[in-house]
């Protein structure tokens, strides 16, 4: 069984460029993938969520990996990219740090970081 490694490197909070409106704010989380010894740089997956919904609960909706389309753990990365997302934005952000708020917006804040997960596929 082969293993995926992704390295996530920045997340764009909420940023029109990639679709946000005033229903849905579109995040887009970017990494490089490694799959056994193949390597592949410069993707990213969108992230959904409806405006007004709790930061620490609301429903990410997480999009495949644009750029990769071989085979996968869709599960896994959904997972990890929830978790690195909500680890900078939320209320234990270390990005943004929002408290049962959920009325509250902000726009096209970047956080660079590097957090490596590894699943099988």
């Amino acid at each position: 069984m082969s293993t995926a490694t992704v390295i996530f490197l920045r997340i764009h909070q909420d940023s029109q460029t990639f679709g946000s409106d005033d229903e849905h704010m579109v995040s887009r989380i970017f990494f490089d993938l490694e799959i056994d010894e193949a390597k592949y740089p410069n993707l990213y997956a969108d992230i959904k969520q409806t405006v007004g919904a709790s930061y620490e609960s609301g429903l990410l909706e997480v999009s495949p990996p644009h750029g990769y389309d071989g085979p996968f753990n869709f599960d896994a990365f959904r997972e990890a990219v929830e978790k690195c997302y909500r680890s900078q934005v939320g209320s234990g952000g270390s990005g943004i740090r929002i408290v049962g708020g959920s009325n509250i917006r902000m726009r096209d804040n970047v956080f660079y970081i590097r957090e490596v997960v590894q699943f099988e596929i």
